[in-house]
């Protein structure tokens, strides 16, 4: 019977493999795996989908389905049953059309969803092999590694320790030390350390189920900049429509109508007013664009990730892997104290493992078999492994070969350095050798051994060049072409970084990551010790320069016990926040970044109040993910910077990015176009209708017309999600001074020619049911007719002109519309001629309305935003 994940801990690891019968160096067999699949299940979390009958009931619940109901019950009452089946029919099609639309989105979410399946390596048959990690079982042996999601409830067996956050589980904010025998949860993050687990439960067995099932699909509730823009429009919308309204009522209950048919054209103008379709314009915009991007290899994680791109204007870019080919290349080696290459080459493979597939280590396996076949490894074993990991900045292992038992270790030099007695001078000489192969554009690889407790010997530097991608140079160029500028962040040594960034054209200032923080005070007290330390050596010429050092080292921390330097730290970086901020913004190269600087370059970036896009590849790198505007996860990037991500990038290099952008702007675009219409046909409907009916006391259109008109206004409206628009030339933002003045001053221009027309057609004499119907014609084919004007800044006939989808859709709707005044249906006819009079009579309205958008559009337009 299987026990629960907690059970194990008390266990030991030998018992709990014959509890799962499974061998620690063998894995399980490939028929067993398949067997245990089919008894416990895939290692999926089901999650908890909202009922289908539930998905459509939702449909009639709420205020506005409310209303329409309300509506259809007074036109029952009254005994209006065309105007009660009219009404039924616009609840169906409105709730077939957002559930249709939200299916859709919902679909193409998951579809996304499904690209981004998490892979592990496993021990099966003796081998390992990645395999997707829903393919897990109880009993398998994985490897856990820097940057891994833990794939299920393991016991952790062999090696030295691991580092696991598991705030996510727990909300613990400090990552958690493991050793063998205890116990690791699904969907923790290995933040540092490499070792074999067991797999004891999976799926819904795990203790992350529990979690999971209080979760709700908080991806499909958040609500982006643009989307809280849009709502706050729908709402000041509603307010406008509802104050009409009841000015509207009070009017006619002054005038002793009656009250079931003032509460019912009430009812109906309020829901033909309204956005309605707001939700459904909403979803479908940003499916659509997904989808798209999809099918450029970008996978979008959060719908509304689309709009922020928008926005974008700095882009922070990782170098390796990003702007870099990540392939590394071995230049010509630099050997010292006596070793010779091959020796050298040897013990870099042996502080390395080939089944990590790690960049920087591959090409020491490829140079050693190219230029040394007969080396051999076979004689040496590692006992212990230490993993590289951003804060040591090294890899070691314990050997045990024909020569003994001994260490090795790779990594930067600086590192390595610290740990070897070499005289000054000659440790002198190999930083600047590490510095003349970065001004070269090399990363080095210093690699030593020593025996037990001895310090470490130097063998040689491995330089290793890390090409620019092909494509990079015009990618930066193309984002500043669209407004958005480019920043390499990047942990590599300051001259690699200048380097590389020459090759791509960006700015050559360049800044380390203590100045990042905004520690001058820091830089104060090195000057102090780097004094201290001149002056001792001065005092005693014999000094050596470690032994200034260590004096140095001293005296300063005499000074801390003294005086707290934490003061001075705090003053300086209130003094001078504001000019980190402006530093960051004006620099383009970081270099030396530890992963704790990228998050302090966002948040400043965004304090700056610039909107910041930010790809990262690496676990360390998730908190920054998490906290730019829109982060991005590399092809190569690890399943925690994946799973902080909001778009994940498939294929290699950024020059998807620049796509993402563009898809970005055009859904903007799109949104933006349906806000302007939507403010500017409230305002020609309601108003006009206030208007004629507390002035003029006359109706100008019935309650049913205004049904149809509402009917036919929705259903082209969702032809806007695949609209052909203009790409922006800088990153955009709502402007709501701007879009605002020019819907309203088309919805008052719609006004004024609704009036001018019900003005001539009194004067010429005709019945109060063709004016009702003339005018109803002429609110459906003039209010189809503007979402031409509002889907572009300039000139209507300015390409990209519309998307076949949209013209057809809003033609259509107009010739239904001049079908049923024509000929009479549900209304007065009047004829095909008047019809066509009034189509005329719309095309001048058009034809000036568009000049007043593109005059009021340039005397509001700021010249500072695209």
């Amino acid at each position: 019977m299987q026990q629960r994940t907690d059970d194990y801990q008390k266990q030991t690891v030998d018992a709990v493999l014959v509890a799962l019968r499974s061998d620690s160096r063998r894995g399980l067999e490939s028929a067993e795996a398949r067997r245990r699949m089919e008894e416990f299940g895939r290692n999926t979390i089901e999650q908890r989908e909202e009922p289908l009958w539930h998905r459509v009931f939702r449909r009639f619940w709420g205020p506005i389905p409310w209303m329409i109901e309300a509506a259809a019950l007074l036109s029952a009452l009254v005994h209006k049953w065309e105007d009660f089946a009219i009404i039924l029919i616009m609840l169906l099609i409105n709730a077939v059309l957002d559930f249709f639309q939200e299916h859709r989105a919902l679909n193409a979410l998951a579809a996304l969803k499904a690209g981004l399946a998490v892979t592990v390596i496993v021990l099966r048959d003796g081998a390992f092999a990645r395999v997707a990690a829903s393919e897990l079982v109880p009993g398998d042996v994985i490897k856990l590694k820097l940057g891994d999601v833990v794939p299920a409830d393991v016991k952790l067996l062999d090696g030295d320790y691991l580092s696991i956050d598991q705030a996510a589980l727990t909300g613990e904010s400090l990552p958690v030390s493991k050793t063998p025998g205890d116990i690791g949860y699904a969907n923790t993050v290995v933040k540092q350390g490499e070792m074999l687990a067991l797999v004891v439960n999976t799926g819904a067995h795990t203790a992350f189920a529990d979690v999971v099932s209080l979760v709700a699909r908080a991806a499909l509730e958040e609500r982006s900049h643009f989307q809280k823009m849009v709502i706050q429009i729908g709402n000041f919308l509603i307010l406008i429509t509802l104050a009409l309204v009841v000015l509207i009522v009070l009017v006619a209950l002054f005038r002793h109508e009656s009250l079931l048919e003032i509460a019912r054209f009430s009812l109906v103008l309020t829901v033909a007013a309204i956005p309605v379709a707001l939700p459904a314009v909403l979803s479908v915009t940003m499916a659509v664009g997904a989808v798209n991007l999809a099918r450029r290899q970008v996978i979008v994680s959060r719908l509304s990730a689309i709009e922020e791109l928008a926005g974008v204007d700095v882009f922070c870019s990782d170098k390796t892997g990003t702007l870099t080919q990540n392939r590394m290349q071995v230049a010509e080696p630099v050997v010292l104290g006596g070793f010779d290459t091959a020796a050298l080459f040897q013990a870099a493979v042996l502080a390395s493992k080939r089944e990590n597939n790690d960049p920087m280590e591959m090409p020491l396996f490829d140079y050693l078999a190219a230029h040394f076949p007969g080396a051999q490894l076979n004689g040496y074993r590692q006992i212990r492994f230490v993993p590289f990991n951003p804060v040591d900045k090294r890899t070691a292992a314990d050997i045990e070969g024909p020569d003994g038992r001994f260490t090795v270790m790779k990594g930067a030099a600086q590192v390595l350095l610290a740990m070897t007695e070499l005289p000054d001078d000659r440790a002198t000489e190999v930083v600047e050798q590490v510095e003349q192969l970065a001004r070269r554009g090399y990363r080095t690889l210093a690699v030593g051994r020593k025996r037990g407790d001895q310090a470490l010997q130097l063998m040689g530097l491995i330089p290793m060049y890390d090409p620019p991608r092909e494509d990079s140079a015009d990618v930066v160029r193309q984002m500043r072409d669209y407004g958005v500028r480019v920043k390499m962040v990047t942990g590599d040594h300051t001259a690699i970084a200048r380097e590389v960034g020459r090759l791509l054209g960006l700015e050559q200032e360049t800044i380390q990551s203590r100045q990042l923080r905004g520690s001058g005070s820091q830089e104060l007290l090195a000057l102090a010790e780097a004094l201290t330390g001149a002056i001792y050596r001065r005092l005693k010429g014999d000094a050596s320069r470690r032994e200034a050092e260590r004096f140095a080292a001293e005296v300063m921390t005499s000074l801390g016990e003294l005086y707290d330097t934490r003061l001075l730290e705090r003053e300086f970086i209130h003094t001078h926040e504001s000019a980190i901020v402006e530093m960051i913004e004006s620099v383009d190269i970081f270099a030396e970044v530890v992963p704790e600087d990228k998050y302090r370059i966002v948040d400043t970036l965004q304090k700056g109040g610039h909107i910041v896009g930010m790809t990262g590849d690496g676990v360390n790198d998730a908190p920054a993910l998490k906290k730019a505007d829109c982060g991005f996860a590399v092809d190569n990037a690890t399943d925690a910077a994946r799973a902080a991500a909001d778009i994940v990038l498939t294929a290699p290099g950024l020059s998807v990015i620049n796509q993402a952008i563009e898809q970005a702007r055009v859904t903007f675009e799109r949104m933006q176009s349906y806000a302007i219409f939507r403010i500017a046909e409230t305002i020609r409907i309601v108003l006009f209708m206030t208007l004629s009916i507390v002035v003029f006391n006359f109706y100008p259109i019935t309650a049913l017309m205004i049904i149809l008109l509402a009917l036919l206004n929705d259903i082209p409206i969702l032809a806007i999600a695949y609209d052909r628009t203009r790409v922006a030339r800088r990153p955009v933002r709502w402007n709501m001074r701007e879009l605002t003045i020019v819907a309203s001053v088309l919805g008052l221009s719609g006004v004024i020619f609704t009036f001018v027309l019900f003005y001539l057609l009194q004067q010429w004499q005709f019945s109060q049911g063709q004016i009702r119907t003339l005018i109803f014609l002429k609110l459906v084919v003039a209010g189809h007719s503007t979402l031409y004007i509002t889907r572009a800044r300039g000139w209507f006939w300015q390409k990209p002109w519309p998307a076949p989808v949209l013209f057809f859709a809003t033609f259509g709707t107009e010739v239904v519309g001049t079908v049923f005044a024509a000929e009479g249906w549900l209304m007065t006819p009047v004829g095909w001629s008047y019809a066509l009079l009034i189509w005329a009579y719309v095309l001048i309205e058009f034809l000036i309305n568009d000049l007043v958008k593109v005059t009021v559009g340039r005397l509001v337009h700021q010249p500072d935003r695209a």
